[in-house]
């Protein structure tokens, strides 16, 4: 009899608990370090909301770290103890340590099927990625056939967002690609994306509402008509109005296919992209 697969994810992937549900996901926390030594875990003990208070607090220095090895494996040991396979999908490894603590893990265990998978993505793309696979895990998907899921997923899925200023990203060392902007005029919205793992620039405009437009033009662009079904959900941090007008104006744009969401992103991402941080995450279903 083929063994039960066990999807492990980490904090950033975004995920309501309603999505979560009964599925077979296991989600990991990554660490929020204020000032140094107050040491926090995404999700758990630290909510967005707690989050962005802290942060109008004392301006605190606010860094973030991986889950480590030692955790992973324990949190491993536990899942192949009751019986699972594990195909473990995490944030770009261009963006965090997380896939190397997984690896590090799996060495340490030399035990069980494990499958460790870069996604190359963050926050809600993640997300849609995890949940494709836990779907099909539930319905008795082999590992095998998982690991297929995943990697042809997490090719369909990706993010467009407007960070309100790039300070927090250049100091995380997230930049990447939106460096060209840095130090650019405090009215101008700069419009990123994933690319292949790291945050790169599409492009620069004046004001919030134009950069909405913008995004949803680009995004338009980017998905064309190549697909059967297009889910489309918005992530903010600490800007949940802004996120809703963005969502409102691309769902009357495409058809959007099942519930499109919006959820605050992670108190880990919110570290590198800052307040007033929106987005739209799709995942293109063919």
């Amino acid at each position: 009899m083929a063994s039960k697969v066990m999807v492990v994810t980490d904090s950033t992937c975004n995920l309501l608990e309603s999505q979560i549900g009964d599925l077979p996901i296991a989600v990991v926390p990554l660490h929020i370090i204020f000032n140094t030594f107050d040491i926090y875990l995404d999700g758990v003990n630290m909510t967005p909301q707690q989050f962005y208070q802290r942060l109008k607090e004392g301006k605190p220095t606010v860094s973030t770290s991986q889950p480590t090895p030692a955790a992973l494996a324990q949190r491993y040991g536990q899942i192949l103890d009751d019986g699972y396979d594990i195909l473990s999908i995490h944030i770009s490894s261009k963006l965090s340590g997380t896939v190397n603590s997984a690896e590090q893990a799996k060495a340490a265990l030399q035990r069980g099927r494990i499958e460790i998978v870069d996604s190359l993505l963050t926050s809600i793309p993640l997300g849609y990625v995890v949940l494709e696979i836990a779907k099909a895990a539930a319905a008795g998907a082999s590992l095998e056939e998982c690991l297929k899921i995943a990697e042809e997923t997490r090719k369909k899925c990706n993010v467009f967002f407007i960070v309100d200023s790039l300070d927090f990203l250049h100091r995380g060392g997230r930049i990447g690609g939106a460096s060209a902007f840095f130090g650019t005029a405090l009215n101008i919205k700069p419009v990123l994306e994933l690319n292949n793992g790291i945050i790169d620039a599409v492009g620069r405009v004046r004001t919030l509402n134009k950069a909405m437009d913008y995004l949803v033009e680009i995004l338009g662009k980017k998905i064309g008509s190549n697909y059967t079904k297009l889910h489309l959900s918005a992530l903010h941090a600490e800007s949940l109005e802004n996120a809703k007008a963005l969502l409102k104006i691309a769902s009357e744009k495409f058809t959007v296919c099942g519930d499109s969401f919006i959820n605050d992103v992670t108190p880990v991402l919110g570290t590198h992209v800052g307040p007033g941080t929106i987005g739209l995450a799709y995942y293109l279903e063919s």
